[in-house]
């Protein structure tokens, strides 16, 4: 199997703030005109939406707001763009993007749904036999 290596073009560092916030917005615009290829790709339309998706990247770059480093910034770009191509280029399987992008951000209705382990009537039984 022959992999072949394409020539990785990093960009130079930002040097100011603003110059690193107007690359945040590029990468930004960049995700979200990929979205409907990436639909189409993973086969997501019975999952969740486009516009779900955009809000869960600007969700992922909000929570990023508080860094002032440009350095840094640029750092959580070169992950972001290499993560968007992973995506696009289908190096991942859908169940990755659906527990990614889709589960992980569906909101605050999923949080009480986890079972606690200590209410199992069947692991209270277990435990107790079990346990010399």
């Amino acid at each position: 199997m022959a992999f072949t290596m394409r020539a990785v073009k990093v960009q130079p560092s930002s040097a100011s703030l603003e110059e690193a916030r107007h690359r945040v917005f590029d990468f930004f615009k960049t995700a979200c005109r990929s979205l409907p290829s990436i639909m189409e790709i993973y086969n997501l339309d019975d999952v969740v939406t486009i516009s779900q998706l955009r809000s869960n990247i600007s969700a992922q770059i909000r929570k990023n707001a508080h860094i002032t480093n440009p350095k840094v910034i640029d750092m959580l770009l070169l992950k972001g763009d290499e993560e968007l191509s992973n995506i696009t280029e289908h190096a991942k399987q859908r169940h990755h993007i659906i527990g990614q992008y889709v589960v992980e951000h569906s909101g605050p209705h999923d949080k009480g749904s986890t079972k606690d382990p200590s209410t199992s009537e069947f692991l209270k039984n277990f435990y107790t036999s079990n346990y010399f």
